[in-house]
């Protein structure tokens, strides 16, 4: 006997969130940042990293660079709303548009003495971070790399006494010959 159901169940696909570094290159004048940001807290959209900086004095344009995460879907509404806007000239998303370089900057303090101290050195010493302040008591150090770098560093930092963490949020460009 055939099913005669007028129901039709489609199946379940659940898509995962992706992480999206997404370049946006917009005027350098007051009220952009707020309307991209705005954007994306009005939508509940969530923002993993946020870097922004003039990046051509004369033509008065800046760079802002978002890490988000979402389906497939959601970062393609992302992009096509933020190209909407009024002061914004392009916007590429990075990770869907080939390789890219990506880095992020931060300082770590870490109190110490003893053996927590020279381990804390040690490790610096492997991860290639500087030693940009030092005391008798602590240090601060500067690490640059992929933001899993920084993490990493991080994460061995915690239990040698590691106090205090700022990071500048990432900044990317895409590999090759074209620009944004």
């Amino acid at each position: 006997m055939a099913n005669t159901s007028s129901v039709y169940e489609a199946p379940s696909v659940i898509q995962a969130n992706e992480r999206h570094t997404i370049a946006i290159l917009v005027d350098n004048e007051p009220g952009v940042l707020a309307r991209v940001v705005g954007l994306f807290s009005g939508r509940g959209y969530n923002i993993d990293s946020l870097t922004v900086a003039e990046t051509d004095h004369l033509g008065g344009l800046s760079r802002i660079t978002i890490v988000t995460s979402g389906t497939p879907m959601i970062i393609e509404q992302i992009k096509a709303q933020v190209d909407r806007l009024v002061p914004v000239h392009d916007v590429a998303d990075l990770t869907a548009e080939g390789p890219y370089v990506e880095r992020e900057l931060a300082l770590i303090k870490v109190v110490g003495k003893g053996e927590n101290r020279v381990e804390a050195l040690r490790i610096a010493g492997i991860f290639r971070a500087r030693a940009v302040d030092s005391t008798t008591e602590s240090f601060v150090f500067e690490i640059t790399g992929a933001s899993g770098k920084v993490d990493a560093f991080i994460d061995l930092m915690k239990p040698l006494g590691m106090v205090d963490v700022t990071r500048t949020g990432v900044a990317a460009i895409a590999r090759g010959a074209g620009g944004l």
